[in-house]
């Protein structure tokens, strides 16, 4: 393999990653989890690109942790110049015209870059296999949904999301009963005990993933989790080649109260668990104090198919490292009035005897 030194070509806020051997651009292998250059075949780890990355002055310049001041709506691609836009959320895309990859540096530095990464494990071709696996049971959607055309468009992004732990106290409180029943001659009695349940716990909270971008989209991000924490690589950017990119717009402030109730109700079910033995149980209170708490902001992958009509946009989502399926189906109105009027045709008759039979 040759060890020349990789470039890094940006323009301002662009950072595209190069092959060592021939210039052209390199692009994230799902399959072979390598950097690849499709023009001479050569094959580049993480680490490789990473190190000869790290003697170059534009890779200082990227991990430079500067507060992002700036957001821009284009850019230019470093491979071919041509001007493309951009919504404020984009941190990594794909030239349109000449299909070179390109990171947008400003909007991954300083409190912005990233602390973890999951990579993609599956390939654009079999995220395209799921999706007509998906598609192909559903009998009421447009056929076009369902189009090999309609199917090359899925794009693979990676998403923000809050990664957090925590140690807590927990506590559950709750009213119970016992019954104890017995009969004496003709003589039924009933004792009811009544106990006060009182449940603290000291509980650890590890990897709870919250969607750190627009509340349209958290559906969906939601709906393909979870990952896998022990797929959680520290990040670095030749992972974002070949791949679109999306930066956080919601901060961890914003979600504090969200995170303290997910971790009230399960620590409320993990201490519920604790009180057997009972005829009835009803809380009356539940709660965590948090002791302490680490908070990452990780880009997990998804591959993302969007579906527009006039009236919406469907979303199909795939889990780029578990292939777990979320999806929000059109319903073609010609399909299901055409099976609607088949069963009809079919029933007719039968209706019609029955109710002859009653004339």
């Amino acid at each position: 393999m040759n060890n020349a030194t990789s470039e890094a070509l940006f323009t301002d806020e662009i950072v595209a990653f190069n092959c060592p051997n021939c210039g052209a651009e390199l692009k994230f292998n799902a399959d072979k989890q390598r950097l690849c250059c499709e023009f001479c075949e050569s094959e580049f780890t993480h680490d490789e690109i990473s190190k000869t990355n790290a003697k170059e002055s534009a890779n200082e310049q990227i991990h430079n942790a500067k507060e992002f001041c700036e957001q821009l709506n284009e850019y230019y691609c470093p491979n071919c110049g041509a001007e493309i836009a951009c919504d404020d959320s984009t941190a990594a895309d794909i030239c349109v015209y000449c299909h070179s990859p390109v990171v947008l540096k400003g909007k991954l530095s300083g409190q912005m870059m990233p602390d973890r990464i999951i990579p993609f494990r599956f390939s654009k071709e079999e995220a395209e296999n799921k999706f007509f696996e998906f598609a192909r049971r559903k009998w009421f959607v447009p056929k076009e949904f369902k189009s090999k055309q309609q199917a090359s468009l899925i794009s693979g992004v990676y998403y923000p999301f809050w990664v957090t732990d925590a140690d807590t106290d927990g506590e559950y409180f709750a009213k119970a009963t016992k019954i104890r029943k017995w009969r004496v001659g003709n003589v039924e009695y009933t004792e009811t005990s009544r106990f006060n349940i009182v449940r603290r716990g000291f509980i650890h909270f590890e990897d709870i993933v919250t969607s750190a971008i627009k509340e349209e989209d958290k559906a969906m991000l939601e709906g393909i989790l979870p990952y896998p924490s022990e797929s959680l690589q520290p990040f670095s950017m030749p992972y974002l080649s070949g791949f679109k990119a999306k930066k956080r717009n919601i901060e961890r402030d914003m979600l504090s109260s969200e995170i303290k109730a997910r971790m009230n109700d399960y620590a409320a079910t993990l201490l519920k668990r604790t009180v057997n033995g009972y005829a009835t149980v009803n809380e009356t209170s539940r709660g965590v104090r948090i002791r302490q708490s680490h908070w990452e902001y990780s880009l997990m992958p998804i591959w993302i198919l969007n579906y527009v009509t006039k009236k919406r946009t469907y979303k199909y989502a795939m889990n780029g490292y578990t292939g777990k399926v979320y999806g929000e189906l059109p319903v073609s109105l010609g399909k299901l009035f055409a099976v609607c009027g088949a069963v009809f045709a079919a029933v007719a008759p039968i209706i019609a005897l029955i109710g002859g039979m009653f004339l």
